[in-house]
């Protein structure tokens, strides 16, 4: 199942899915660095952005860490307990739930009104049953942890009023 998206013919998608699993570990290492730090990413074809305030030198340590680490077999790096997947996830799950639980013969607001305990029932087991499918979704869709010959080209800051934004570019040989 992990190479389901090595049929198709868009290599770009394969080299987000390697970017999205080098940005995962690249944060979990600097978040391991820097206790405290609110950081996030968001990965492409060509490679990931971090967002942070982090040094240009503290990112790209990280990122060669990372890569270092994922070709040498540490694939859990890739799986991110704050990747976008896991609240997309849940929030479809959530929402397929209430939109369920509120289909059958509730017309007035009053019914709809009676009908809210069961809703909010139907939500909550869904987002609990939801909760393992992140990580799964992320270990065999959104991901890549097997980067084969991704490697950093380059870490470049990009500097923004209020915010500090590194751009991660990659290449494959």
């Amino acid at each position: 199942m992990s190479d389901l998206f090595n049929l198709f013919p868009f290599s770009w998608l394969q080299a987000t899915r390697r970017n999205h699993a080098l940005e995962h570990a690249t944060l979990q290492i600097l978040a391991r660095k820097h206790p405290g730090l609110r950081s996030g990413g968001y990965s492409d074809g060509r490679g990931f952005w971090i967002v942070g305030d982090l040094r240009t030198e503290d990112v790209l340590e990280a990122a060669e860490e990372a890569l270092a680490r994922l070709k040498a077999g540490e694939s859990a790096l890739a799986i991110h307990p704050y990747c976008g997947t896991n609240f997309a996830l849940a929030g479809l799950a959530g929402g397929t739930a209430a939109w369920l639980a509120m289909l059958p013969g509730a017309r007035t607001l009053r019914q709809k009104f009676d009908r809210f305990p069961f809703v909010i029932l139907l939500t909550t087991l869904a987002l609990i049953l939801a909760r393992p499918l992140g990580p799964l979704a992320q270990a065999y869709l959104t991901t890549d942890s097997n980067l084969g010959n991704l490697r950093i080209q380059e870490v470049v800051r990009y500097p923004r009023k209020d915010i500090r934004l590194h751009r991660v570019r990659t290449v494959s040989s």
